[in-house]
């Protein structure tokens, strides 16, 4: 009989390799559009926000002493940060729902409904908040009369500053579950309902640790949006001192009033909240989770 000649089986790479994006061969163009999208990003983000740190800081820490020294400013940061908590609160629960609604079940208007979560992305925030008047105004609103006369005011108070940030910050949770969601598929819940799991049970136990990135990831963009949302807020909030003016209107009315230091400041402050929950995300965040 013929010798048979054995192929020695071809060695498989390990995950972490197949993980890797292949290598492209680097050409002129390569360089060239590595510069263009330098110098974008340097110019249109990193060049004005060093602006604002440096005249932040032109003496010292002064500027953040004499802004956290003044009671209605201090009043203006608590409300934003009480605000942003019940944004993000309110679209978390309503993101993870309308996610789980839009991958998991088929119905009617489902295309049209997708389409809509869109628009607070696509329509400006001063018509967010004309909107917002015309429906709860306390005069010639739809339901303003009605719940002034409840002793519930939405229009020139926080309930409608609450209102106008969770709406302009609707979309940011729900397109961050979604394509989650459809990656990790409906296998391991179908088998987890098979051994007698409850509904809540699967979703405690096998949804929520899956998609627990893509919450964080979803709660930081909703918290940057929420804390910098400027112009819903300025029509629905009536700008009051010490009662409805947040840190981004104190931004602009600072700067109008030549106190371009207070200004600066504020802005300082509200960017670095920001940018410190986008930096402990991606501390904590394990590095094989992509």
């Amino acid at each position: 009989m013929a010798d048979t000649l054995i192929r020695p089986p071809a060695e498989v790479p390990p995950i972490e390799e197949r993980r890797k994006p292949p290598r492209v061969r680097k050409t002129p163009v390569t360089y060239l559009l590595r510069f263009i999208v330098t110098a974008y990003l340097f110019f249109l983000v990193a060049w004005p926000v060093s602006l604002v740190v440096t005249h932040t800081f032109d003496n010292g820490w002064e500027s953040i002493r004499l802004l956290l020294e003044d009671p209605d400013m201090v009043v203006a940061l608590q409300l934003s940060a009480y605000v942003a908590f019940w944004s993000v609160l309110i679209n978390t629960v309503f993101g993870v729902g309308m996610s789980l609604l839009l991958v998991r079940y088929e119905f009617p208007g489902k295309r049209l409904l997708n389409s809509l979560l869109d628009i607070p992305l696509s329509v400006s925030p001063i018509v967010v908040g004309l909107a917002l008047v015309l429906v709860y105004g306390g005069r010639n609103g739809w339901f303003g009369p009605t719940l002034a006369g409840w002793g519930v005011d939405v229009i020139f108070s926080t309930p409608g500053i609450i209102m106008a940030t969770t709406f302009v910050a609707l979309p940011l949770m729900i397109r961050e579950l979604v394509p989650v969601l459809e990656e990790i598929g409906i296998e391991q819940e179908q088998a987890a309902q098979s051994l007698g799991a409850s509904g809540f049970q699967r979703f405690w136990r096998i949804t929520l640790p899956s998609i627990k990135w893509g919450i964080t990831y979803g709660v930081v963009l909703t918290l940057a949006r929420s804390l910098g949302e400027f112009g819903a807020v300025k029509v629905v909030s009536g700008n009051v001192l010490g009662q409805t003016r947040t840190a981004t209107l104190a931004v602009e009315e600072k700067y109008l009033n030549f106190d371009q230091q207070g200004a600066y400041a504020t802005a300082f402050l509200l960017a670095m909240v920001s940018v410190a929950c986008i930096v402990v995300v991606g501390i904590i965040r394990p590095k094989n989770n992509h």
